[in-house]
């Protein structure tokens, strides 16, 4: 096994070396998903999410790469009690008849990222593949989304809301280490990695109704996740077809 091992790498070296001109400029589109852990302050306040978002890249015949990409990111673990202010004494939320209320809270983040990377050549004969490190800032925005099913507490609708939801925006630098694929059928094209993010955020509401008190602190947030991304080069001209797909 490892003779065969080293046998593929040997041929996958040749390839490179004799098919160099075969390294592709191309901007690439995609879509990608995967989920996300917080940590830090973030953890304080959300459990594990699922993302999903947009990617524009340009990858240099030197196989760098330049992008933008925007992310939403979705998930039902609140972990901080926000609405405790309007609990009754049993612990539960009650609507402006005093009857129990159908309230579902969730998270919500968006991000939007400017990236430079690098696609390192190994692990595969065609040239426009490998290992890619990508690196990045941008800016993050987080709240506490609402949906009051009856809309019978007053306190969740309007702009009182706002003295609940924790909004909270500011920059963030961003990390991914993955491998990138592209095949030559331009179908077949996909990367998948380790994501992780840094904000540096404040509160935009200054004010949390529900502990009377001024939020004014600056925020460390991180997120560390998983990610899957499918991506359409467009090419101006195909590979050679030298290289599998």
């Amino acid at each position: 096994m490892k003779r065969v091992f080293i046998l593929f790498m040997i041929i996958a070296q040749l390839a490179y070396s004799q098919e160099n001109d075969s390294v592709i400029a191309t901007p690439m589109v995609g879509i990608h998903f995967g989920g996300d852990l917080p940590l830090a302050d973030l953890a304080q306040r959300y459990g594990p999410n699922l993302n999903a978002g947009l990617n524009f890249m340009y990858k240099t015949k030197k196989n760098y790469l330049f992008g933008i990409e925007g992310n939403y990111m979705f998930g039902k673990n609140i972990e901080e009690d926000v609405l405790k202010q309007l609990k009754n004494e049993d612990g539960f939320l009650v609507d402006n008849s005093g009857l129990p209320a159908d309230v579902r809270l969730s998270e919500r983040i968006v991000t939007v990222n400017l990236h430079v990377g690098k696609i390192f050549n190994v692990l595969s004969a065609n040239p426009n593949s490998g290992l890619m490190i990508n690196g990045g800032a941008g800016y993050i925005q987080h709240r506490v989304h609402f949906l009051d099913a009856q809309q019978q507490i007053a306190a969740l609708n309007g702009e009182i809301r706002n003295g609940y939801d924790r909004l909270s925006n500011g920059i963030c630098t961003y990390q991914f280490i993955g491998y990138l694929f592209l095949s030559n059928n331009r179908l077949m094209n996909f990367y998948t990695g380790i994501e992780c993010y840094q904000g540096f955020t404040k509160s935009v509401r200054k004010w949390n109704y529900d502990t009377g008190l001024p939020d004014t602190k600056s925020r460390f947030d991180m997120l560390v996740g998983l990610r899957f991304g499918w991506v359409l080069p467009l090419y101006s001209r195909a590979p050679k077809q030298y290289f599998y797909n």
